[in-house]
């Protein structure tokens, strides 16, 4: 492997309208290697901590995309869509109540701990190769596999009805969407997400200086970009490995 070939983990802070793929292929460009792969995929709408693995690094993307991961969120009440969050179309509308803060609490926390999550038809999980959200699109609907999930930790941080802001730790493969989306059904009302970021991901927070802009990858700023990486031996450091 060449001597000046990147090496390591990189922090983006993703920004909205534009998918994990996106902020892949603008990196190969700018690091000039084909080597990245990213642990957890961030839908278009939400922005935050996207962790890419690059060269060597990617022997460590399932142990890294296994970590729980930390949002914050905003969700609207009253409105039922059928990708579950703000981009998809609306297909219920209902009154929203004059829900007390305890009433919202209680919702929240009727997901905590283990639970069982219905994918959204508007996913990338594939049934027989499809992904979900092909089929979505021509109006099919096909039985899905509920996942096994966790909520380690939850928290209602503003209240101003329709919207309601919240924060939540989860484990891999956790819709945030289809969470607000049950939260909703569990209310009576309905509801959609309406704003994502994810903060933290594992033992990793965006932190100054130790990540990159999809700004800093288009411009091409290689070498703020590696001086944002995470070495392998940073990396392990910080897992207390």
């Amino acid at each position: 492997m060449p001597e000046n070939e990147p090496n390591g983990v990189l922090l983006v802070d993703k920004g909205e309208d534009m998918t994990s793929h996106d902020v892949v292929a603008v990196a190969r460009r700018c690091l000039n290697t084909k080597k990245i792969g990213h642990c957890g995929t961030l839908d278009p709408m939400a922005t935050g901590m996207l962790i890419l693995v690059v060269g060597s690094g990617t022997k460590i993307q399932d142990l890294l995309m296994a970590e729980e991961k930390e949002y914050v969120g905003s969700m609207k009440l009253g409105i039922t869509t059928n990708s579950q969050d703000r981009e998809g179309q609306v297909v219920e509308q209902k009154p929203v109540p004059e829900f007390t803060r305890e009433e919202i609490i209680a919702a929240f926390d009727s997901f905590r701990g283990d639970f069982y999550q219905l994918p959204p038809m508007v996913s990338a999980i594939k049934i027989d190769g499809v992904p979900l959200y092909k089929l979505a699109r021509k109006g099919q609907e096909v039985e899905r596999e509920p996942r096994f999930v966790r909520v380690f930790d939850s928290e209602v941080t503003r209240i101003e009805l329709p919207d309601v802001d919240f924060r939540v730790v989860c484990s891999k493969g956790f819709y945030v969407r289809t969470y607000a989306h049950d939260i909703g059904q569990k209310l009576g009302c309905g509801a959609h997400l309406s704003a994502l970021r994810r903060t933290r991901s594992g033992h990793f927070k965006l932190l100054p200086g130790k990540f990159a802009t999809f700004d800093d990858l288009k411009q091409g700023r290689r070498e703020a970009v590696l001086a944002a990486m995470y070495s392998l031996y940073d990396v392990s450091k910080l897992r207390g490995a």
